[in-house]
């Protein structure tokens, strides 16, 4: 694969939601990056870090969380390919939060220098850097409101059906099954339960017909349940597809 191609997949999704110009396309596709793999839960970004460089997923998944001083872990948000995981840093100049590899993922790394300049040269990609970063916050808001009011059984619901919407919106999944590497504890610690909880709410929603786990594959059998017992309305994730 030419080198320019891994970015490809980030210019289509911007692509989607700015009116960038030939020029812009050319101008994303030739930013200098460099390709790392990370194994499955090393970190890629860890709190406290000074940052100089911008992280976009090409192959695999990611997940942000902070740590309790107790050893306690929240897990604030999952990404998958065509996400920058910390576009941030491109303005913020030390990291507040860790970012791990949920398995093995691989990194397109790119300067912050590069994309700043990118950013004062072409007003149209400055525009998706700015709409790409208020997505992240809708979704920040939705996972508060999922951790803080819904029950366990619409948390884990909810979770599930956003994940198969980004998917789908890269072209990833179709009609299932879906390659979801999350664990149960991962589950639990993003949406505030234990992991017993979290293994009997998925026991609940595989009885009632609404999916179908096996290892890392997950089956949705009833769309149309599985958003109301989540009480989900995508609306939040601003999707358009690839």
């Amino acid at each position: 694969m030419p080198e320019s191609s891994h970015l490809e997949p980030l210019v289509r999704r911007w692509s989607k939601r700015c009116n960038l110009s030939d020029g812009d396309r050319e101008a994303l596709l030739a930013l200098p990056y460099t390709r790392k793999t990370y194994g499955k839960d090393n970190y890629v970004v860890r709190e406290g870090d000074r940052t100089g460089e911008c992280n976009l997923i090409l192959r695999g998944f990611a997940y942000r969380q902070k740590l309790l001083s107790d050893g306690d872990r929240q897990i604030i948000s999952f990404h998958i390919p065509t996400e920058f995981i910390d576009l941030q840093n491109g303005l913020l100049e030390m990291a507040d939060h860790n970012v791990q590899s949920l398995n093995q993922s691989e990194m397109a790394v790119i300067p912050r220098s590069a994309l700043i300049e990118l950013a004062d040269e072409r007003p149209a990609v400055r525009l998706a850097m700015w709409v790409d970063t208020l997505v992240d916050a809708s979704i920040f808001r939705e996972w508060v409101v999922n951790v803080g009011r819904r029950d366990a059984r619409a948390r884990i619901a909810h979770l599930i059906c956003e994940l198969v919407v980004r998917l789908r919106s890269i072209g990833v999944g179709g009609n299932g099954p879906f390659d979801l590497p999350i664990t149960q504890e991962q589950m639990a610690d993003a949406t505030g339960l234990t992991a017993v909880h979290t293994n009997r709410t998925l026991q609940s929603l595989r009885r009632d017909g609404l999916i179908q786990l096996n290892g890392g594959s997950l089956s949705i059998l009833d769309w149309d349940a599985l958003c109301e017992a989540g009480d989900f309305d995508e609306l939040y994730l601003h999707q358009q597809p690839m």
